[in-house]
């Protein structure tokens, strides 16, 4: 049998089967004795390469649980905060087999005949993966079990406790500092070398470090500057390497859209690890079906509110920016907002006039560009390449610890934030000013927010927002800023002011018409057409209680779309975590529920 066959087998269970004899084998009688196996870099490599595991296009539908997005999925976040959630219902998560792959590694990879170099660099990915897969236990858990080697199905650690969060995550900073001072620069495309690395181990710690400080139920305030200290020093690192820049070539329209959209990535100065697709090698990546706008998940209201306006002035010192239609509301805009979301006057492939935002229940009648590729080449379509690291997060992270840490100075923001308002086309961030004149807009979603850097933390986090929505950060940032009461805020779409004739495209001409509940949509021929001949699009419009296909905050008497009524309630702190699933606790009596669960 092959190698790179019984390699996947080596996957074995902690704690997931309610049989003590059937989890936690050593090894399946599949594969080979690892005597047998872990001899050479080439056994080493084998093993190693099969634990690849990237994030792909699917981060650009994961958006759903922030307020970046409505969606009508069931969502689990959405679900806990609109049903009765316990630990025989939050029943995802508690999976263990990834980490036994790992550690079967770890337990044997020192017999291989090498030089201690090369041992070094594959244990350090290794230690790579493992950190990554604690880090997202922590995340959902805190305090969770540390498994440092593989089991045996007697091991009495199969039944110990959880570890406190603290001994946890000091294993995780200490496997990535051993990955980033061990794995090699130069890799295989598509696998994360040492600078993966870093940028791994200085988000862990920017997460870890702004946690522990706005968490005050773990009482581990007075640990949180080391975690930014090391976020702030290892991105600095990053960025004295010069490996990497800003993607631009001195169009603000085009090239942040660019990074995803991109047939090839690999050559790109931005992107520190890339997950590419090739519909040659069998593998797909377009979610074109899913992203768009029109299934599951729509652009948010508030996520477009959120971009500055084009000479860097907030878009909420506008005056009456709440009743502001879409055409208006994308006028003189941060040119990535046009680029992230369709905007009026945007043409879909393969049509030539431009595309008329199509209004639906329960959606925002906004739709996502980001993840969409505009193309009608299935080729091109599942040929995009997806940025799993980017440069433009190791400079986000470096003024966000910097500022967190009271440290931030005009000179970093100019070698981090500034340097992507530069490729957008927008003035500098000028930190005495944002300082002196917050944007209300921000403080009012960040209240535990305090201190002489509140306005340019405000203005890091819009940067943050912006520059990354859709790419499955923001419900990270929320839950460690502990923002999570603004996932009560419903989601909300376009603003109609009442019914009647609206031009969504900007050219002054109308496009649609909006009608009252009780009046009959006609038939073709008796349909009204606009100045230029074509047909208007007619749609039904009041309350979510109406028998309607666009629901209105007031009814006929217009406002914004509604996407959903179901009043939310975020549980503090409870629901910043996740319970063990009870069927677990049952088989290990040791595990105890936290925080309320």
């Amino acid at each position: 049998m092959k190698k790179t066959f019984y390699l996947l087998f080596f996957g074995l269970l902690v704690g997931a089967t309610s049989c003590k004899d059937d989890f936690l084998d050593r090894y399946p009688q599949t594969s080979i004795a690892p005597e047998a196996f872990f001899n050479t870099e080439e056994d080493l490599a084998l093993y190693v390469n099969g634990l690849l595991s990237l994030p792909g296009t699917g981060s650009y539908l994961n958006d759903q649980n922030t307020d970046n997005a409505a969606t009508t999925g069931a969502v689990e976040v959405k679900t806990i905060m609109t049903g009765t959630p316990t630990a025989q219902n939050i029943t995802g998560g508690w999976t263990w087999e990834r980490l036994r792959n790992i550690n079967y590694f770890l337990d044997n990879y020192r017999k291989a005949n090498v030089t201690p170099a090369v041992r070094n660099h594959y244990a350090g990915l290794a230690r790579y993966y493992r950190a990554e897969f604690y880090f997202e236990k922590v995340k959902r858990y805190s305090d969770v079990p540390w498994y440092s080697g593989s089991l045996n199905p007697d091991d009495p650690d199969l039944y110990k406790p959880r570890d406190p969060r603290t001994m946890v995550v000091d294993s995780v900073m200490a496997d990535l500092a051993f990955a980033a001072a061990n794995v090699r620069e130069e890799v295989p495309t598509g696998t994360p070398g040492k600078w993966a690395a870093k940028l791994l181990q200085a988000r862990v710690a920017l997460y870890e470090g702004t946690y522990r400080k706005y968490h005050d139920e773990l009482n581990l305030q007075t640990t949180a500057n080391g975690f930014l200290e090391t976020a702030a020093a290892v991105s600095a690192e990053i960025m004295a390497s010069k490996k990497f820049s800003i993607y631009s070539t001195g169009k603000p329209n085009e090239d942040y859209a660019a990074l995803f959209s991109s047939q090839n990535l690999l050559t790109n100065p931005e992107v520190i690890l890339t997950n590419a697709y090739d519909v040659d090698k069998k593998r797909n990546g377009g979610v074109n079906s899913t992203v768009f706008g029109d299934y599951e998940q729509a652009p948010a209201r508030d996520l477009v509110q959120t971009y500055l306006m084009k000479d860097g002035s907030y878009f909420s010192g506008q005056t009456g920016y709440q009743q502001f239609g879409f055409v208006k509301e994308f006028q003189n805009r941060d040119p990535r907002l046009m680029q992230t979301v369709a905007y009026p006057g945007w043409v879909r492939q393969p049509d030539a006039q431009p595309y008329i935002q199509r209004l639906n229940k329960n959606f925002t009648g906004y739709h996502q560009l980001k993840g969409y590729i505009n193309s009608t080449n299935n080729i091109i379509v599942n040929g995009a390449d997806f940025p799993v690291y980017r440069y433009a997060e190791a400079l986000l992270i470096y003024a966000e610890a910097q500022a967190e840490l009271g440290k931030l100075t005009q000179a970093d923001l100019d070698q981090s934030v500034n340097l992507l308002r530069k490729r957008a086309g927008l003035p500098n961030l000028d930190l005495a000013k944002a300082n002196a004149t917050p944007d209300p807009f921000m403080v009012s979603k960040y209240p535990n927010l305090s201190g002489a850097n509140r306005g340019v933390l405000l203005e890091i986090r819009r940067e943050r927002r912006v520059e990354f929505a859709f790419e499955n950060s923001r419900y990270d940032d929320l839950m460690r800023w502990k923002a999570g009461k603004l996932l009560t805020n419903i989601p909300e779409g376009m603003y109609f002011p009442g019914l009647g004739k609206y031009d969504l495209t900007g050219d002054g001409v109308e496009d649609i018409i909006l009608i009252d509940k009780s009046a009959s949509i006609p038939t073709e021929e008796r349909k009204e057409k606009n100045a230029l001949g074509v047909t208007l699009i007619y749609y039904r419009a009041g309350s979510s209680t109406d028998d309607v296909t666009v629901y209105l905050k007031n009814g006929t008497n217009g406002g914004t779309m509604v996407t959903e009524t179901t009043p939310r309630k975020f549980d503090d702190p409870k629901y910043y975590y996740r319970p063990i699933p009870q069927q677990q606790v049952l088989l290990n009596p040791a595990l105890k529920q936290i925080f309320g669960w």
